[in-house]
């Protein structure tokens, strides 16, 4: 929940400025896919500024200055919420990002980190099967026999995801969810979509709900 201006005096004044000479440090976090986007930090001003306007400012303590991301490439961060650790010394940001967050025009400053490592890595290898010799895996099998064998794959364990559950057999709910799971990555890799699209897609039905 995004700290509003009304409560920006009383949240401020929780936190405990003392401990690193006025500055809090700052981790901010991709609100869509939980990845960890960079390190800044944050005096009392620069709080005051992001709650303010909703755009992500820190004070940068090379150029001695408050600093908004993207104040020259354009890549700001939109600010969704904010909260304090458990010490009142940090400060967890999340944000939906508009551009690449790293200086070196990565998502990430740590773009080894994944937001979901194994589901990121399955539809990274996934995508990297796309195109192979259909005998070297079933993936590329998959690829070669078209959208709508892949689809039909996905109506297949779709369905029997579904009679896993009818049955309350949950050993087979696992396989077969699975099976769904992976399925449904092939089927967004072969339409150049991804898990991103569809987590952007659930938030904004999300927001429209409320």
């Amino acid at each position: 929940m995004t700290h509003t201006i009304q409560d920006t005096a009383a949240f401020s004044a929780s936190l405990d400025w003392d401990k690193q000479d006025g500055l809090i440090p700052a981790v901010v976090q991709n609100h869509l896919t939980g990845k960890v986007l960079m390190l800044g930090y944050m005096d009392k001003a620069a709080l005051i500024k992001t709650l303010e306007t909703d755009t992500v400012t820190f004070f940068s303590r090379s150029k001695q200055r408050l600093w908004t991301k993207g104040e020259t490439s354009g890549h700001t961060l939109q600010l969704v919420g904010i909260d304090k650790d458990c010490d009142n010394d940090s400060l967890l940001v999340q944000v939906l990002p508009k551009g690449p967050t790293c200086h070196l025009h990565t998502e990430s400053c740590w773009p080894n980190g994944p937001a979901h490592p194994f589901l990121d890595n399955l539809a990274n290898l996934i995508a990297a099967r796309k195109g192979d010799d259909p005998n070297s895996s079933y993936t590329a099998h998959l690829f070669d026999s078209g959208t709508k064998r892949i689809a039909q794959k996905v109506g297949e364990e779709g369905l029997e995801t579904a009679l896993a559950a009818a049955t309350h057999d949950k050993p087979e709910l696992i396989d077969e969810a699975s099976d769904l799971i992976y399925h449904l990555l092939v089927l967004l890799e072969d339409q150049d979509l991804s898990l991103a699209d569809i987590t952007h897609n659930l938030r904004a039905r999300h927001i429209k709900a409320k």
